[in-house]
This record gives structure tokens, C-alpha cells and sequence, in this order.
């Protein structure tokens, strides 16, 4: 009687394959490259929610060195089970999904595989070019700026995860830049009276200015042209400043987007708030647009000598008409300090919450480890900026000069920005 044949060892490349069980899919891989932005110190996944990925089928492909600016190394990445690729073009190679903070440039988006989904802070009416780039690829595009305004996108809501981290390190910087104690101290020596602080702006990155300026021992008064603001100002201990102005409360607990002359008349009712502050803190952004003036040169010059403005919008103008991206500026013995992409200089924590944002919005659209967006899905559908190509969001497409489908009503109200603090206080996008 005949032996039967030994079975064929397998090759080096077969068991190089993980054995799969039958019916359970593919994971679908997602990569994490370098964030190139100048600064840009954070990143998109962090390893223990890569971890968390790998459970739902999604695969993680780390770029070497991707997450060192944030205090993850590469060991972290693979102790959890992600790949690390040497270089951005093995880590993008067959990917289906692309997790990233800033929006990818050109030459990134040339690396990229034809149809793969990108979910960024991708500010498309700003980047235009990159669309373009994106859309030819035959890319779907999702970016979180334009997440809605609903509930069940909470913990989806990168713009305001990143806020907190904005609103917490002006805080600091404001504490870093006085040449004064923020506490009332007394001592032998005499009494030291506190800093005096004004937040303008109560929306989530200006909450935690006040927030951050209140436990560090200042006094602070808060303004928002939001009459809903009052009572989330008062219960962090801060007075809040009341002008004899029209509130703006919009949709979506936004606020309308001011006039001119509205605003003239708010920075002329300011004018004396900020005279008699030790430190101003302003944290209004419009995502795509200019940021609105709301300390005029002349005001600055009103302030006393040592005080300090921290603008949390130099990156897109700036709130002070003498701010300057990334410097400090001393007009008059006061410093105004451009502050630009803020949670960046928080690398591991803005990562975290950011990483957690991006893990919540793929549960949208994977499924065992199938990409399976539902565009019917106002937060799927209220994201996503190109669809297989097809440039979607409206103002992109406008901008572009091409024609878009018309867009889908529903009870969500996109993330807008209101009239002096907006989720994205950091754009930044951060911005934000």
C-alpha cells in the first residue's frame, strides 16, 4: 500500500499571508503618513487606537516616524499590531483609506492609489488645488470641518476636540507672556492683586480659556455676541460682558454671522473691556475665510504697557489688526501674540482626542472590514467633499466652477462658525 504524499511545505511568500478564516473579509488597510505642514506635530492615529481599529477590520500602515513629534514611536505602533512602512509611498501602497490631520499636498496626493477614501481636516474652499488632485484620482473625500451639528456626531467633532486643546494652551501662553502673577498672592511684602482677563469668544476653545485662566487664579470676564453663552461663562466663575447690542444666536447654537456696521459698534462697546484687561484672549475663526477684527489698532494702543493679546486667529488673519502669524509683536510696551495651530504644540493629547474622532467616524463607513459608506447618512453625506471623483460639497464645487448634486436637506446644520468662536478655533484646522 502506497504512502500518500507528504504535504507541500509552504513558501516564504505564502507565510507571509495571515491565514483568514473562511467568510471573515480582508481588513481594510488604512495608512497614516508624516504630517509635512511646517509645525504640524500631531498625528492621525495614535497606536492605542490603531489597537482598536484592528478589531472593527481595519488594518493600520504607519509611515516610520509618523507619530514621534506626538511621543509615539514606531515600537508602540507595532507592539499593537499596525505596519510600519519605511517611507510614505510603501506606506500608501494598495491602501483603501488614508487618515490624515492637515490636507495632503500635491506631491502626496500623486502617491495615492486610484478610488482610496482620505478623511482630513481638508478645508476644501481653501485647497482647492488639492481637491482637483483628489477628484482626479477618483478619490472619496471626507472632511472633518464639515462634520453637522447634530448629536450623534459628538464624538466625531475633531473641530472641537481640537479647540479644547486650543482654548487650554492660549491659556497658557497668556500666563507665559504676563510679566505678572495670575493669582492674587499676599505676602509680607504686601498684597498682589490677580491678573485681569477678558475672553472674547465663549464657544469651546474660549470655555477653556476661561476655563484654564480661572484655575491658574485670574479674574475674567468673558464676551460672546451668543445670549446662550451667559450661563456656560458664569458657571466656570467668570462674569460675563454684556453690550448694548442685539445678540446673534443662529442656528445650530452658532451665532449669525455679523455686519459691518455691527461690528464696528461691538469694537467701539469693547473698547473699554480691553483697556482695562491685563491680558485679552480672542478666539473667533471663520473656517475658509478671513478672520473678523475684533481688537483695532487703536485699541491695542489703549491697553497698559505690559499687557497681552493672545490671538488664536493669526493663522487665518488674525482678531487683532497687528497680530502676525507665529511672532510675537510689541506695539506700545503690549505684546500681541500670533498664535498659529495651537493644539500642535499638545501633539500627544490633541492626537489622542483627534486619533478617537477619526476611529468614531470610520465606524460610519466600515463594516467587517468592508467600506461601506452610507451617503444617505447626513454626517456620511455631510462630509464627504468628493465622491468617487465627483466633487459633492456645493461651496467646493462653486469654487472649482463646476456643477455639484444638489444637497440633501435634513435636521443637522453643518459646523459654522459663529460670530467670535467657532469649533474650529484652531485651523484650524485645526483647526480645530
Amino acid at each position: 500500500m502506497s504512502r500518500p504524499p507528504s504535504p507541500r511545505s509552504p513558501s516564504r511568500q505564502e507565510r507571509s499571508v495571515p491565514l483568514r478564516m473562511p467568510g471573515i473579509p480582508v481588513p481594510v488597510k488604512l495608512a497614516v503618513i508624516k504630517e509635512s505642514r511646517p509645525g504640524e506635530d500631531r498625528v492621525a492615529i495614535v497606536p492605542e487606537v490603531a489597537a482598536k481599529l484592528a478589531k472593527t477590520g481595519v488594518d493600520v500602515v504607519v509611515q516610520s516616524g509618523a507619530g514621534a513629534a506626538a511621543r509615539f514611536p514606531d515600537e508602540e505602533y507595532a507592539a499593537v499590531g499596525a505596519t510600519i512602512a519605511p517611507d510614505a509611498v510603501s506606506a500608501l501602497k494598495g491602501v483603501a483609506v488614508v487618515a490624515h490631520v492637515q490636507p495632503l499636498t500635491l506631491d502626496e496626493v500623486a502617491l495615492l492609489p486610484d478610488g482610496v477614501s482620505v478623511i482630513s481636516f481638508l478645508q476644501p474652499v481653501a485647497s482647492v488645488e488639492v481637491v482637483q488632485a483628489l477628484a482626479a484620482r477618483g478619490a472619496t473625500v471626507y472632511s472633518l470641518d464639515l462634520l453637522p451639528r447634530i448629536s450623534r456626531a459628538q464624538s466625531m467633532d475633531a473641530l472641537s476636540s481640537q479647540a479644547t486643546v486650543a482654548g487650554y494652551r492660549a491659556g497658557l501662553s497668556a500666563a507665559e507672556h504676563l510679566a505678572k502673577f495670575f493669582p492674587m498672592f499676599m505676602t509680607a511684602a504686601g498684597t498682589v492683586p490677580p491678573a485681569k482677563v477678558l475672553v472674547m469668544g465663549a464657544g469651546v476653545a474660549g470655555l477653556q480659556a476661561i476655563a484654564t485662566a480661572r484655575r491658574l487664579g485670574a479674574v475674567v470676564r468673558a464676551y460672546d455676541v451668543r445670549a446662550a453663552a451667559k450661563e456656560e461663562v458664569q458657571s466656570l466663575g467668570a462674569k460675563f460682558v454684556e453690550l448694548d447690542l442685539e445678540t446673534q444666536d443662529g442656528a445650530g447654537g452658532y451665532a449669525k454671522e455679523q455686519s459691518a456696521e455691527y461690528l464696528a459698534k461691538q469694537q467701539e462697546l469693547l473698547a473699554a473691556e480691553v483697556a482695562a484687561s491685563d491680558v485679552v484672549i480672542t478666539t473667533a475663526q471663520i473656517p475658509g475665510r478671513k478672520a473678523p477684527v475684533l481688537v483695532t489698532e487703536a485699541m491695542v494702543h489703549g491697553m497698559s504697557e505690559g499687557a497681552v493679546i493672545i490671538d488664536m486667529a493669526a493663522d487665518s488673519g488674525g482678531n487683532c489688526e497687528l497680530s502676525v502669524p507665529g511672532e510675537d509683536v510689541v506695539v506700545g510696551g503690549v505684546t500681541v501674540v500670533g498664535l498659529t495651530n495651537p493644539p500642535a504644540s499638545m501633539p500627544t493629547h490633541a492626537s489622542f482626542l483627534y486619533s478617537r474622532n477619526i476611529a468614531n467616524f470610520l465606524g460610519l463607513v466600515v463594516t467587517d472590514g468592508e467600506l461601506t459608506p452610507d451617503f444617505d447618512d447626513e454626517i456620511v453625506a455631510g462630509t464627504c467633499v468628493v465622491r468617487a471623483g465627483e466633487v459633492v460639497h456645493p461651496a467646493t464645487a462653486e469654487a472649482l466652477g463646476v456643477s455639484a448634486p444638489a444637497p440633501s436637506t435634513g435636521p443637522g446644520t453643518p459646523n459654522q462658525p459663529d460670530g467670535t468662536d467657532s469649533g474650529a478655533d484652531e485651523q484650524k484646522g485645526a483647526g480645530e
